[in-house]
């Protein structure tokens, strides 16, 4: 698994979105370590300076221990277009394939999306979908409240809420809406870093080349097959409602994988469904989600 204890206990900290320090006493690393593994031995290397926000991403390369940098970003600076979108849409899905514990979009949209800042090319309003639904994966465990009231019965008098009030419940939810928006805020100014003499483009590229081939093979695979005719539907008509027929279909002909079941499980998150579906019918990435938008 290539989320630590401490990156997920981070995650559950708004602080941490914002840019802010999250180091509170010296016995704290002052900085962390991320990796995915995408496919082919590459990965996608997300360094983290927890005292100061800077944050750096690279790629690790096969048969290389340390990664090549795509890009860093300076807290309270817009982090550089490293990446376009596709690939970073790419290689989420590609991940989730590979590791259900990290399904799209979710944590690896939320950290690696301002190095993939939306473009002239790209569709924004598909972007900021994937990244709001990215934002609201967010989740933490709220232990249950504690009793409020009275040992025992109070006067009548004594029994309004003005007297007994409950304790505030924190929501599950990490990110409010308004820290979701600015997030999700197009940036205006954005440094462009792929010209550089050393960017690794043919790395990058044969990246994307092997995580697009993962995808293209499973529709001809096993039960996938079998199901395609009704993620052809779906992807066709855009509409999700026949989402459990096709779960019910992959789950009938054997399907196994957490992470295709999981995707097309109740509670349904369309961006989620979206990508799994449009992978099962072999279509193009984004081709259902832009249907619903």
């Amino acid at each position: 698994m290539p989320v630590t204890d401490t990156l997920l206990r981070l995650a559950e900290n708004p602080d941490f979105w914002a840019g802010e320090s999250c180091v509170t006493s010296d016995d704290e690393p002052a900085e962390l370590r991320t990796t995915f593994p995408v496919t082919g031995g590459y990965a996608l290397v997300l360094d983290i300076d927890l005292k100061t926000g800077e944050r750096t991403l690279g790629l690790r390369i096969p048969a290389s221990s340390e990664p090549v940098q795509l890009g860093y970003a300076l807290l309270g600076e817009p982090a550089p277009a490293a990446l376009r979108w596709w690939e970073l849409d790419l290689c989420g899905r590609v991940i989730a394939w590979g590791d259900p514990t990290l399904p799209h979009p979710g944590l690896v949209v939320a950290l690696l999306s301002p190095f993939a800042p939306a473009t002239a090319e790209d569709d924004e309003p598909e972007i900021a979908a994937m990244r709001e639904a990215a934002y609201r994966s967010l989740r933490r465990e709220v232990p249950p409240a504690a009793p409020s009231g009275p040992e025992q019965a109070p006067l009548p008098l004594f029994t309004t809420d003005d007297w007994w009030p409950a304790p505030p419940v924190p929501s599950p939810q990490v990110l409010d809406e308004a820290s979701i928006a600015e997030l999700t805020r197009p940036e205006r100014a954005v440094r462009d870093v792929r010209a550089g003499s050393r960017f690794p483009r043919e790395d990058l590229a044969d990246l994307v080349r092997r995580a697009a081939a993962l995808l293209r093979a499973v529709p001809s695979q096993q039960w996938y097959a079998e199901t395609r005719p009704i993620a052809r539907h779906i992807l066709d008509s855009g509409d999700l409602r026949p989402v459990p027929e096709l779960l019910g279909a992959l789950t009938e002909a054997g399907c196994d994988h957490p992470t295709v079941l999981d995707a097309l499980s109740e509670p349904l998150v369309p961006a989620e469904a979206c990508w799994m579906v449009e992978t099962l019918a072999g279509a193009e990435p984004g081709t259902l989600l832009r249907h619903r938008l």
